[in-house]
């Protein structure tokens, strides 16, 4: 009887523990590998802002439960303002907050919409970033965006969730900082 007893605590201990699942995912961007696109170190003023009308960026949704929602552990504007710097900086230009060039990155979307049932997960995941330049006299508005598709059988973990969004920022951030045509824009 006591065996019983000691076997049934060990197994709701156990299960509540497991039950314990991360309120927060931790994007880490990394800076893409960006090609030399200015060599007259050549100023730009860089901000970041997010449009986005909710803080979460991973939605659970399982059948007719409400869905769970998941925020990031730190700003996505945050980290997509010193991506972009480092990027430009590596492209060759000089971030100098009084520049005539300047670039506002509008972070729109960032939402990985993950469908769990009893056999496995679907998520699908959409990033879109609006770039605004402007130099002395024109501007340039141009919509990037990166979406993926992901599945898998069981429920969907927060480490692959993790590894297929900052590999979708990644993709996205390359576009932005070689684009040939915003490259030439801010060069004007």
């Amino acid at each position: 009887m006591k065996r019983l007893f000691l076997l049934i605590t060990a197994s709701i201990f156990l299960s509540a523990c497991a039950s314990q699942t991360p309120s927060h995912i931790a994007i880490h961007p990394q800076v893409p590998e960006v090609q030399k696109q200015s060599h007259s170190r050549q100023t730009l003023a860089i901000e970041t802002i997010d449009t986005r009308s909710a803080n979460f960026i991973v939605r659970f949704s399982n059948n007719d439960n409400a869905a769970r929602l998941v925020s990031p552990s730190e700003a996505p504007r945050k980290q997509l303002d010193e991506l972009f710097r480092q990027g430009f900086t590596q492209a060759g230009y000089q971030v100098d907050p009084s520049s005539v060039n300047h670039m506002q990155f509008q972070l729109e979307q960032l939402l990985t919409d993950v469908d769990e049932s009893t056999f496995g997960f679907e998520a699908r995941s959409n990033i879109i970033i609006n770039v605004i330049a402007k130099n002395s006299n024109q501007e340039l508005t141009k919509r990037y965006s990166a979406r993926g598709t992901l599945s898998g059988p069981f429920s969907a973990d927060f480490a692959t969730l993790e590894l297929e969004i900052n590999k979708l920022f990644g993709q996205l951030t390359a576009d932005i900082l070689n684009d040939p045509e915003l490259n030439s824009f801010i060069q004007q």
